[in-house]
């Protein structure tokens, strides 16, 4: 495996290839419609985890979606747990369908996730499936969503995470987001820690035509021990660009 300079800069030169392309892709003959995103980040937190050891982190997708609701999608960030640079990166291929019913915004997809490099053995990559629902109400946009893994991250066994998540647009290009969710795990020793509750709240601001700026807090209830310090509470400041 590279090492990890040499794997964030790989990752780098490919999300700077993704956005560069993003003009030309939207001029593609294919039907629907390619979008890119980049950000620089202090930290990787999922799921109020921290995936690059509380270090800084670059991530950057590509996506392609249709009218009818059908949509695909590549995002990779550089990682890194702590275990001997088995793995140095993340990437995320994913799809699904977003119809809209009602004012509702259903979401029913899937996620494979991927760990180039790491040995097959520590049982890193794993599939979840999704089934998520939004409603915008104006003054907020709120929403539920359900995770299923038959085989999660580390031999964690069946997996399921249950999330909640609002945003509400405020004055002056800002908003408020706020998030809770909670983790179940078949077999805890496989992944690492007990089944936990973690939290965020975050504000943003877009700089129309330039970037967004974000801080959150996030947190859990796990205890450092449980975790090996790395899921205790923290602010993470990011900035993104989409094309």
């Amino acid at each position: 495996m590279t090492n990890s300079f040499t794997g964030r800069a790989a990752l780098a030169a490919a999300v700077m290839a993704a956005c560069i392309g993003g003009p030309a892709l939207a001029e593609s003959p294919i039907p629907g419609e390619f979008s890119a995103n980049v950000s620089l980040g202090t930290d990787y937190v999922f799921r109020g985890i921290s995936q690059t050891d509380e270090d800084p982190t670059i991530q950057g997708g590509l996506d392609w979606s249709h009218d009818s609701g059908v949509y695909l999608g590549i995002w990779a960030s550089n990682v890194d747990f702590n275990d001997g640079d088995e793995a140095h990166i993340e990437a995320d291929i994913y799809g699904g369908w977003k119809p809209t019913f009602g004012g509702f915004t259903f979401d029913i997809g899937g996620i494979y996730y991927a760990y180039p490099g790491a040995d097959n053995d520590l049982n890193y990559d794993y599939v979840e499936a999704k089934l998520g629902a939004s409603y915008d109400f104006e003054v907020a946009e709120a929403g539920v969503t359900m995770f299923y893994s038959p085989n999660f991250f580390g031999g964690g066994d069946d997996a399921f995470y249950l999330s909640g998540d609002v945003a509400v647009p405020l004055p002056y290009s800002f908003s408020l987001g706020g998030h809770l969710g909670h983790q179940w795990i078949s077999d805890n020793t496989g992944f690492g820690t007990p089944d936990y509750l973690d939290w965020a709240i975050s504000v943003t601001y877009a700089l129309d035509g330039v970037a967004d700026f974000k801080l959150a807090y996030t947190d859990t209830d796990l205890k450092n021990s449980e975790c090996n310090d790395i899921c205790d509470a923290r602010a993470v400041f990011s900035v993104s660009r989409s094309f």
